[in-house]
């Protein structure tokens, strides 16, 4: 069994070395830009060695899947989380909730848009894979709530698969010009027009 030092277990201690890799690879795929980042320099940024770094993960690619892994979870289970605790069906509400806590996840380190919606494009094939699978989760969730405002006589009864996958698209690009405008766009507005066109898509006859 491995020993223990200074009362922090092995385990322990790979947790915060892992910890402190994505805390590195966030900063510097988001300001040196992933292409031009270094394991070297990931390694030096979360004072680390390069065997620390192969201990966690395979390849740089690898952390920039986790954290974009990470970053779509962390917001999907807060805004389920949200509309758990909703007890209506209306839909102006639940769709406001949801776009809120989404809005409010994703943008409240204004890094974690730009790795997921610029840096993690096309790096590889398991990335893009990845990205195809969360959005297809984000687009079944925002149709199971325009089911359910059908169900509820607040939206017509229709199909909305199309509508939801569409829906995903235009908020991917909403928050990809939140992140690289200059100078900096009030996250407000982004949410009013993100607010808007959804709650439109849903409700048009």
């Amino acid at each position: 069994m491995a020993r223990a030092y200074g009362g922090i277990s092995p385990e322990q201690r790979r947790a915060e070395r892992r910890a402190k890799l994505l805390q590195a690879g966030l900063r510097l795929f988001t300001s040196t830009g992933f292409a031009a980042t270094k394991i070297s320099g990931l390694c030096t940024e979360a004072g680390v060695s390069t065997r620390n770094f192969y201990e966690e993960f395979a390849s740089k690619e690898d952390l920039l899947r986790e954290l974009h892994d990470l970053i779509n979870a962390t917001a999907f289970d807060r805004v389920r989380s949200a509309l758990a605790g909703l007890a209506t069906d209306d839909v102006g509400t639940r769709i406001t909730t949801l776009l809120d806590v989404f809005i409010g996840s994703v943008t409240a380190d204004p890094r974690a848009p730009r790795l997921t919606y610029v840096e993690a494009v096309g790096v590889n094939a398991e990335i893009e894979q990845q990205h195809v699978r969360w959005v297809r989760t984000w687009a079944e969730f925002i149709e199971s709530e325009a089911l359910r405002a059908a169900d509820a006589g607040a939206a017509p009864r229709r199909a909305y698969r199309l509508t939801a996958i569409a829906l995903v698209g235009a908020i991917t690009g909403l928050l990809r010009e939140w992140q690289a405008h200059e100078p900096p766009l009030a996250v407000d507005e982004i949410a009013t027009e993100i607010r808007a066109l959804v709650l439109a898509a849903i409700t048009r006859p």
